[in-house]
């Protein structure tokens, strides 16, 4: 089945995905919140600012029309980071058409109100069949169409079936979960995780530290998911373990970048004005502790990113104070 996909963003993601759906024979517009944006990518169909080199597919319709940008379109793929979606949809909601799916891509839990992405999809346009889209997908790794795989989640199995068959290529393999609680908090815990690792080395604190923050990352991520409602079996697969594995040693991913900077004695303010694209990882950072003393689910490493992001602690000092935290047995969760 041909898809009429409307993308609402213009970054990295949704770059990648109009290269994907257009590949795959989907008609695709794309919708940026912001007219230069649009025309600097109507001059040479490159995203410069989040894609440099990366041409978008000649069939891609760019606008920043509001209301024409959903015009005949089948399915709506969200592309906004978390800590946006919030004002994107209700800016876009009176134009959005009332019945056509909505997939959100974006990785993050909202300050304040700690809603994953579908559910402030949902709390701004109202009840509709929603989907998350997720996995180990460097953005930069897909846009020259490196092997990669990734999960849709939903509880709505047509709808999920329908994702995964339009974003399937012969290099872009799509499995399906119903997980869609454990698929969000995945991908969005996952990216403080891989800011300690970039501290880590900035650090240069080695491999086999960062063998065992993953393997406890992955411990934290699991606890809180699995109070929250997910099924612990998500967290170790492409969702959590894969999507952890690849932004905690990928040099292009963000929030890693972040935490790298941070290890070798920069200020985070000075590191989040010198980036264009967004780290995720920062503001969920608030979120995702405000979480763990909600459903009161220990999140050490979580913990100690947040004292060293927004309390002034010094690296090492939070890297030691990890370890020498009181000994333990090891439990999987």
């Amino acid at each position: 089945m041909s898809e009429r996909v409307t993308i609402v963003g213009d970054g990295a993601m949704a770059t990648v995905c109009s290269i994907l759906l257009t590949a795959g024979g989907h008609q695709v517009t794309l919708w940026s919140a912001f007219e230069e944006s649009i025309e600097r990518l109507m001059q040479n169909r490159e995203n410069q600012r989040f894609l440099p080199g990366v041409k978008l597919p000649r069939g891609v319709r760019l606008t920043a029309d509001d209301a024409d940008c959903f015009a005949d379109c089948t399915l709506i793929l969200s592309a906004v980071p978390t800590q946006y979606m919030r004002s994107v949809w209700k800016r876009l909601a009176p134009h959005a058409p009332v019945g056509i799916p909505i997939v959100s891509v974006a990785k993050g839990i909202e300050n304040n109100t700690l809603l994953r992405p579908t559910q402030i999809i949902q709390d701004v346009v109202g009840k509709r069949a929603l989907a998350a889209l997720s996995g180990p997908n460097i953005a930069a790794e897909l846009a020259r169409y490196l092997p990669a795989t990734a999960v849709a989640a939903s509880q709505d199995a047509d709808l999920v079936q329908r994702v995964q068959s339009a974003f399937s290529t012969q290099w872009f393999r799509v499995y399906t979960n119903t997980d869609v609680i454990g698929v969000e908090l995945a991908g969005a815990i996952k990216n403080i995780i891989a800011i300690a690792a970039g501290i880590l080395d900035g650090l240069a604190a080695g491999n086999n530290a960062k063998a065992a923050l993953v393997t406890r990352g992955l411990v934290e991520i699991t606890r809180l998911g699995v109070a929250m409602g997910a099924l612990e079996s998500t967290f170790h697969g492409l969702a959590g373990l894969g999507d952890l594995v690849t932004t905690c040693v990928s040099p292009e991913g963000r929030n890693r970048t972040v935490g790298e900077q941070i290890g070798k004695g920069r200020k985070l303010q000075d590191i989040l004005d010198g980036m264009d694209s967004v780290a995720e990882g920062v503001p969920t950072t608030k979120s995702v502790r405000e979480l763990s003393r909600r459903y009161q689910v220990e999140m050490p490493i979580t913990e100690a990113v947040h004292a060293v992001l927004f309390e002034g602690k010094d690296a090492i000092d939070a890297l030691t104070d990890l370890m020498t935290r009181q000994a333990k047995p090891e439990r999987p969760t």
